[in-house]
C-alpha cells in the first residue's frame, strides 16, 4: 500500500545521508519534499501540516544539527511523527471487560468488507483470546449478507444466531443477545446492515441497535482503498454513534495509503485492526510502530517472526532437520520449501517484511521473480513421479517431455529447475559434513529449527537485536552486515543473482 510514500520518502533520506552536519536550509528542503510526498499520498491536509510542523521543529534543533550523523536522525525523527499520526507507540486493545456476553457493533458502509471482517475478529477472539464467540447479521436489506455469515461461521466453528425472516434489525439484535446469554457466550458480535452511500436511514437504524445491545465496542470497518471518502465516512458515524475504534480493510491493496495515514488524526480514534488479505485469518492488530517501519522501508521483522510461530509446523521442520543432517535433499523437501513459503505469505509477503528488500522490488518484478514462478515450479514437481521427486536423476528426455506437458511448461523450465535443485542439494551435503554449526547455519536457511525464534533464518544473533530494537520502539538500522546477512541466507535458498546483486530463490526462472 506505502509504496509509493516508501520510494519518495526513501528518495528524499538518500540524499542526505552522508553529509557530515544538515543546515536548516537542508532540513527545510528536506521537509518540503516530505510533505509533497505526504500530500501526493492523499494524506489529509490538516494532517500534513501538524506532521511537517512537528518534524521541522525537531530536526532543526541544536542535537541533530551537531550530530554525527545528522541524517539519521532526522530519519528517525520522521518515523516518531508517523508513529505519532498513526496513533502512539503501544496498539490499543479491544475492550472485553463486560458481563458476558461483551457486544462488539461492526458499523460501515456496504462493501467495506464488513461481514468478512465480523468473522475474522472472531475467528481472532477464539483463536487467541480462547474466547466463546457468536456472530449475528442484522443486514435484513441483503439477505445474502446474512447467508454469507452463516457460512463464513462454519467455516471458523463460530456460532452464528439462526436466520429467521421477517424480523427487523433491532429484534434480532434482542433476540442475539438473550440467545448469547442463555448459551453462556463471551461475546457477542453484530454485523449490521451497510448502505452504498450514508444515508438517514442507516444512522436512525444503527444508532437504535447501539441503543439496544450497548455495545462495549462499537468498530467502524472502512475500505482503506477509498482514501479521504473512508476519512469522511468516520467523521460521518462518529458525530452519530460513539465509535470506539476503527477496522481498515484491504491493506494489502494498492491504494496510496493517505486514509490510513489521516484516520487516527481526522477522528481520534484508535486504528484496532488492520485486514491484510482475503482469508479468514487475515487480519492483525494495528501496531503504528510495524508500519511506520513499513513506510521507512526497515521492514517488519516482529510481524515475520509472529507469522512463522503461527504457521510454520515444527514437527516438519524437526524432521528436515533430520534429513538435512543426512545430507538429503530431493524435490519433495524443494516443494515443502515451496509450501511452507506460501503459509507465510508468498514471497512477495515475505519480502514486504524483510528490511531494506523493497528496494529491489523492482529489479525482481523485471527478473520475473513472484509467486507465479513458484506456483510454476510446483506444478512442475506435481507433474513428476514419486520416485521421481526422490531421484531427479531419473529424469530423462522423455521424462522430461512427460512431465513438461503435465504442467504446461516447456523442458528448459525444468532443465533450469533441476539444475538449481543440484546447487542446492550440493550445499546440503557439504554443510551436512561441516559439523553443528553447519547445520544449524542450513537449517535457518531452509526453514528448519533455525535458532531461538524458529523462523527459517531469523535466528542470529543480529535479528535478536532487531527484534528488542522494534519492541523498544526504536527505528531499526539495517546495516551492512544485517543486510549481507539477509542476502546470504537468501542466497542459501537457490542460484542465480538477480540484478542489484539479490541472491535468487529456489526454483525461481532468474533472466540472466
Amino acid at each position: 500500500m506505502f509504496e509509493a510514500l516508501n520510494e519518495r520518502l526513501t528518495g528524499v533520506f538518500d540524499r542526505i545521508t552522508g553529509r557530515g552536519a544538515l543546515s536548516e536550509k537542508d532540513v527545510s528542503e528536506a521537509m518540503r519534499e516530505v510533505r509533497v510526498a505526504l500530500l501526493e499520498a492523499d494524506v489529509a491536509l490538516p494532517v500534513v501540516k501538524d506532521f511537517i510542523a512537528f518534524a521541522t521543529e525537531r530536526a532543526t534543533g541544536e542535537d541533530v544539527i551537531r550530530s554525527v550523523k545528522p541524517a539519521d536522525q532526522v530519519v528517525k525523527i520522521v518515523y516518531d511523527g508517523l508513529i505519532e499520526m498513526l496513533g502512539g507507540e503501544e496498539p490499543t486493545p479491544i475492550n472485553l471487560n463486560a458481563t458476558p456476553p461483551a457486544v462488539i457493533l461492526m458499523a460501515g458502509l456496504q462493501g467495506s468488507g464488513k461481514t468478512t471482517t465480523s468473522a475474522k475478529l472472531a475467528l481472532r477472539l477464539t483463536k487467541f483470546d480462547r474466547k466463546k464467540v457468536m456472530m449475528a447479521s442484522l443486514d435484513t436489506r441483503r439477505p445474502a449478507a446474512m447467508e454469507q455469515l452463516a457460512q463464513l461461521g462454519k467455516q471458523i466453528e463460530v456460532a452464528v444466531l439462526p436466520i429467521v425472516a421477517g424480523e427487523s434489525a433491532v429484534q434480532i439484535a434482542r433476540r442475539a443477545l438473550t440467545s448469547a446469554k442463555l448459551q453462556g457466550f463471551d461475546v457477542l458480535i453484530l454485523d449490521t446492515a451497510g448502505r452504498i452511500t450514508l444515508d438517514e436511514a442507516l444512522m436512525a437504524e444503527v444508532a437504535e441497535v447501539a441503543a439496544v445491545a450497548n455495545p462495549v465496542e462499537t468498530l467502524l470497518v472502512a475500505d482503506s482503498l477509498t482514501g479521504q471518502d473512508a476519512v469522511r465516512t468516520a467523521k460521518a458515524f462518529h458525530e452519530r454513534l460513539p465509535l470506539t475504534g476503527l477496522v481498515l480493510t484491504r491493506a494489502d491493496g494498492d491504494g496510496r495509503g493517505g486514509a490510513m495515514l489521516s484516520m487516527r488524526a481526522v477522528t481520534g480514534l484508535p486504528i484496532k485492526y488492520m485486514g491484510s488479505g482475503e482469508k479468514v485469518d487475515a487480519l492483525d492488530v494495528f501496531d503504528a510502530r510495524r508500519v511506520a517501519g513499513r513506510i521507512l522501508g526497515q521492514g517488519d521483522i516482529v510481524a515475520l517472526v509472529e507469522k512463522a510461530s503461527q504457521e510454520l509446523d515444527q514437527s516438519k521442520a524437526e524432521a528436515m532437520a533430520r534429513k538435512l543432517a543426512k545430507g538429503q535433499f530431493d524435490l519433495n523437501d524443494l516443494a515443502a520449501q515451496f509450501q511452507q513459503m506460501k503459509k507465510m505469505g508468498g514471497l512477495q509477503g515475505i519480502m514486504g517484511m524483510l528490511p531494506g528488500v523493497a528496494k529491489m522490488k523492482n529489479q525482481m518484478a523485471e527478473s520475473g521473480v513472484d509467486d507465479k514462478s513458484i506456483a510454476r515450479q510446483e506444478a512442475i514437481i506435481s507433474s513428476m513421479t514419486k520416485a521421481e521427486r526422490k531421484k531427479p536423476d531419473l529424469l530423462n528426455a522423455s521424462r522430461k517431455k512427460r512431465v513438461a506437458a503435465g504442467a504446461g511448461v516447456e523442458v528448459q523450465d525444468i532443465n533450469r529447475l533441476l539444475k538449481q535443485h543440484r546447487q542446492m542439494a550440493d550445499m546440503v551435503k557439504s554443510m551436512s559434513k561441516g559439523g553443528p554449526r553447519k547445520m544449524q547455519q542450513m537449517a535457518a536457511m531452509l526453514g528448519g529449527l533455525g535458532g531461538p525464534t524458529g523462523v527459517p533464518g531469523m535466528g542470529s544473533g543480529a535479528d535478536m537485536k532487531r527484534l528488542q530494537a522494534m519492541g523498544g520502539g526504536k527505528l531499526p538500522d539495517t546495516s551492512a552486515d544485517e543486510m549481507k546477512a539477509i542476502q546470504d541466507r537468501l542466497a542459501g535458498l537457490g542460484g542465480g543473482q538477480l540484478p542489484g546483486g539479490l541472491p535468487g530463490l529456489p526454483g525461481l526462472p532468474i533472466k540472466k
